[in-house]
Order: structure tokens, then sequence, then C-alpha cells
């Protein structure tokens, strides 16, 4: 019996693609060429029938190409930063862009982005002005500073104060104060970089008024106090009482200079929230204050140096401000915010960093029972959904280590007991980043939490849950 010899099997065929000119002429391409381009288009249909070819993708009629290179050109156009919604319990999150902005400063950006402004021009006098004159005024009016300038966030604040007033000299700090922040910003390499000598004084735990007066001496150019950032040290500790040391460095003729890092304009005792030391306490204390615009102040990113009109004066004059120097968009924010401040009666109301602070937690879970129902329905039997109690944080160094009372939905798996696995919650948190406007919440103890004291818009949230696939 002879073996017949089988033929060679025929290659797979190849569906017949449409030309990129005959895609370009469908009528589904017309709104893609207005909102994209022609070129954009003509490229991404290349693209696609490329996909196709090689095996990546299956569409072959007109319409599912067209659809695919839509797709690409969304995702390709989308802003990279764009908003989300912070449900992970910081308030002032750094990732996240720290303080929302008021409205009112956010109208006064768009007031002079795009028409020209008196960033540097003096109305009154017909000639070149300074362009912290913008926030200045305000600045000394709500802290009781001399003078003071800003820049473009409270390192460079820092930065800025230790070039201009102890480059090449000596500046005291105590050792428990040599902190690392976010980005690996250390205070050692910063002093550094600014042509300071560090001279550390007493302990990680405990520094005492008298290390300070054994170290001023002919080299000292500076003391300086630095806020903790997020961090703190509890137990067996003492640090020198600012007011005496501040004491101290007058009678030495030592400038004395404090970061305050949150930079608190208010007690925030008054509304309920834990104490933080206010900038005008503190100058009461120190010759200059440096502190961040977008922390508790509530406004944008900047750093400012507050404090006496000579030491400023010296700080203003060095180089370093210039390449240190905020646009004007920066001061329109800043000032506006700094605005709200001459109306305290209305200040929890207005200023969105102080409104979210002080939401009480009954409110808070009041809203999730709200939401409960709402969000149970979207999510069908694909996941449970829990009212639970949880604790928000300021953050981005303020207060580190003190939470308040608040209440979040908890997610987990569906089915009854036990918590969520790692695989499970993890694939979900990374369902509600992909959403239209990102949802970011924390993984804890078995469930993702989203806290919602920072919520506002119900709605907008509510409608990120409407196609979720799990």
């Amino acid at each position: 019996m002879t073996n017949a010899v089988m033929p060679p099997a025929a290659p797979p065929t190849r569906p017949r693609l449409p030309s990129v000119e005959r895609l370009l002429g469908e009528p589904d391409a017309d709104g893609a060429i207005r909102a994209f381009g022609r070129s954009a288009v003509t490229d991404a249909i290349r693209a696609v029938l490329a996909d196709v070819r090689e095996g990546r993708a299956a569409e072959a009629d007109p319409a599912g190409l067209l659809a695919r290179a839509a797709v690409r050109l969304r995702d390709e156009n989308r802003p990279s930063l764009r908003p989300v919604f912070n449900l992970t319990g910081t308030v002032l999150h750094t990732n996240l862009g720290r303080a929302l902005l008021p409205p009112e400063a956010a109208e006064a950006v768009a007031a002079v982005m795009t028409r020209p402004s008196n960033l540097e021009f003096d109305l009154g006098r017909g000639e070149r002005g300074e362009r912290d004159a913008h926030a200045e005024a305000l600045i000394c009016q709500l802290t009781g500073a001399e003078a003071a300038i800003v820049v473009n966030n409270n390192a460079a604040a820092v930065l800025l104060v230790l070039n201009a007033l102890a480059m090449g000299r000596e500046v005291v700090v105590s050792r428990g104060e040599l902190v690392e922040i976010g980005g690996s910003f250390r205070i050692p390499d910063v002093m550094a970089r600014a042509g300071c000598r560090l001279r550390e004084v007493g302990t990680t735990n405990r520094t005492h008024l008298r290390d300070y007066a054994e170290a001023i001496g002919p080299r000292t150019g500076l003391v300086m106090k630095v806020h903790p950032s997020n961090y703190a040290i509890q137990g067996f500790t003492a640090e020198a009482d600012e007011a005496e040391l501040g004491g101290l460095c007058r009678e030495r003729g030592v400038p004395f200079a404090i970061d305050l890092g949150s930079g608190s304009l208010i007690d925030l005792a008054r509304y309920g929230l834990p104490p933080e030391p206010t900038v005008t306490a503190t100058l009461a204390r120190a010759d200059i204050v440096t502190f961040s615009g977008d922390k508790l102040l509530g406004a944008v990113q900047a750093g400012v140096v507050a404090g006496r009109r000579d030491l400023v004066a010296r700080i203003r004059r060095n180089p370093l401000k210039r390449a240190l120097r905020v646009d004007k968009m920066t001061y329109a924010a800043l000032e506006a915010t700094l605005r709200l401040y001459l109306h305290p009666e209305r200040l929890a109301e207005r200023l969105p960093t102080l409104r979210l602070l002080t939401r009480e937690a009954g409110a808070i879970r009041a809203q999730a029972e709200r939401l409960l129902p709402a969000l149970t329905s979207r999510l069908g039997d694909r996941a449970r959904v829990a009212v639970e109690p949880c604790t928000s944080q300021i953050g981005s160094g303020a207060l580190p280590v003190e939470t308040m009372p608040s209440a979040c939905l908890a997610l987990q798996p569906p089915g009854e007991g036990g918590r969520g696995s790692g695989a499970w919650l993890k694939r979900l948190a990374g369902l509600l980043r992909a959403c239209p406007v990102p949802v970011i919440g924390r993984i804890a103890d078995g469930a993702l939490r989203l806290d919602l004291r920072t919520l506002e818009d119900e709605a907008e949230f509510l409608a990120q849950f409407d196609r979720l696939p799990l």
C-alpha cells in the first residue's frame, strides 16, 4: 500500500483590508478628522491596519477599524494631568495635588492667563514694579511680618534663606530635625547645596537651649528650627523653647529662622482641629519664617519667606531668587486665596481645605448611608458594599500623627463573610483608577475603602460605577 503524500496546508487567508484612503473617506471618519485632524487620523488608521496584519487585532470591516482608530486617538489625546476623586482619607495628599483652590482663585488665574497683566509693572508710577507686591502686603497684614517674598515651593524658600543668610558659614540645627521628606529631600543635603556647613546640636530625641548656646560662635550664620514633616518623636523628648531660643539668637546677633512647613494662618483649634503653630505666633519668636502655600494655607503651590525687613531684603537680592520665582498665575491664585482670610467668619465655608477638614463625622456617615443604595444597585452581585467608620488625616507633612473620625464605603468581594483577597482588591482598585474620572481609595483590612471626607460631587462619583467591569 502506497502512502499518499498530503499536500501542504494552505496558509490562512488574511482578511482583505481597505486602504487608508478608503477609510479616510468613510462617513464615520468625519468626526475624528474634525476633532483630531487628518494627519493624526491617518496615523491612527495606519497603526490599526498594522495591528490586523500582524495578528494583534481581528477587525477587517471599515466600521470596526475606524472604531479602533478612534479609541487610539482618544487615548493618545487624553491629558496626562487629570482630575481624580481623592478618597484616600488624606485631605492634603501630595501625590494628588494637595490643596483645592477656591473658585475665587481659579477665576483670578483665568483672568490673567489669556491677557497681558501688570506682573512687574507699577500702574501708579507707570514704571517697572516688583512682582512680590501682588502678595506681600496681604501676607504682612495677615501674619504681622515686616516683609515677605514668594518662591515656587517651601523647599525653595528654605534653600534661598540658607544661601542668602549663611552661605559659607555654619547653620545650627537640632539633630532631631534633620528630616527627609518626600522625594528623598534631606535637610543636610539642602544645606550642602546652599553652601552652608551643618552644625548639629543635641541628640535625636532631646535638644536643650544650652546645646544651642554652646554651638553659636563666630562661624555661625544662622540658627534654624525645622518642621518634623511626616514623622514625630514621642516619649522621652525635649526641645528648646522657641521664645528662649529667639532671645538667645538676638543676644548673640545671629538670625533665627523657623521652617513651619504647613504654614497655618489661623488657629485650627478654633475649628475643632488639632492645633498647629500659626505663622503669626511663630514670627513673634523668630526673625524669618518659611512655609508652604498649598498645605494648611489652602492655596497654590508656593513657598513664602516672611519676617524682618532687613533680612528679607538680603534674601530678595540673592541671585537664586530669580531662579526660584513664580509666575503670574501663582500670584493671582495666592492673592485671591489670601483675601478670603480677611473675612474669617466665612472662611470655613469658602476655603476648600478648611471646609473639608472641618466636616463632621456624622455628616460624612449620613452621606455614606445616602450613597450606599445607589452604589449597591450599580455593583449588583459583583461586590459587597458596607458603610464603616474610618479615620482621615490632614497629610502632606501637616500634623502627621493626628487623625479625624470619618466614614467610608468599604468594597469587598461578593459572598458572605471573610475579607477581600489581595488580588481581587488590587484589580478593583485598578478598575477604579481607569474610570473617566479616576477614583482613588486605599486598601486596608481586607477592603477597598473610599473615605468620603473629601467627596463633594456625589452624582459624578456614582457615574464612574455605571459601566464598571468586575
